[in-house]
């Protein structure tokens, strides 16, 4: 699809529209919470892009963003005035696969020392970011759920995700030979 025009001049007054055409304002919680998916996923890119081109975890982010994309139309539609396309919906068995990847890099993993701090390499360091970012995308999709429709497997999803994005920052060191951080108690 050929771009032909980025600006519509339709959001200079603080609004926005919504899948279906309804018009909000830029600071509903629902544009909140959608637009933060779309951050997420951003940040995902970037951690894409810093991956090697061998690494296997870049097929299942790349599938992520796409995910990302049918949680952000989810979101962008007001059920109650507009039914949700095939677009916001997540195919079956997405959070299923997650919660597989997981599982996986657990195994692969040595015990747990502690809380570990954010950082190690640069792309663990970028996947600690977007664990964060989620888990921001995730209560703005909360706050959503508690005043319109959002579906119970977009919420369990960004939940999974976030899961996800920790655990695979932990291997990403692990397999670089790179030492975690562990968070010391200050106050003892």
């Amino acid at each position: 699809m050929k771009i032909t025009k980025v600006y519509t001049r339709g959001g200079d007054k603080g609004m926005t529209d919504l899948v279906g055409g309804i018009r909000i304002s830029k600071s509903d919680v629902r544009l909140e919470a959608y637009g933060t998916v779309d951050e997420l996923s951003s940040h995902l890119g970037l951690l894409v892009a810093m991956l090697p081109p061998d690494d296997e975890a870049r097929t299942l982010l790349i599938r992520i963003q796409n995910n990302l994309f049918n949680v952000g139309t989810h979101l962008a539609t007001d059920q109650s005035q507009t039914p949700l396309y095939a677009s916001a919906r997540l195919a079956e068995g997405e959070t299923e696969l997650l919660e597989q990847h997981i599982d996986a890099i657990i195994a692969a993993l040595p015990e747990a020392q502690g809380f570990v701090l954010p950082g190690g390499t640069t792309a663990a360091a970028q996947c600690h970011v977007c664990r964060t970012v989620c888990r921001r995308a995730e209560r703005c999709i909360d706050r959503l759920a508690e005043q319109a429709a959002v579906g119970a497997d977009i919420i369990k999803y960004v939940n999974r995700l976030s899961d996800y994005l920790f655990v695979l920052a932990k291997i990403i060191n692990f397999n670089a030979g790179q030492q975690e951080i562990i968070w010391q108690n200050a106050c003892k």
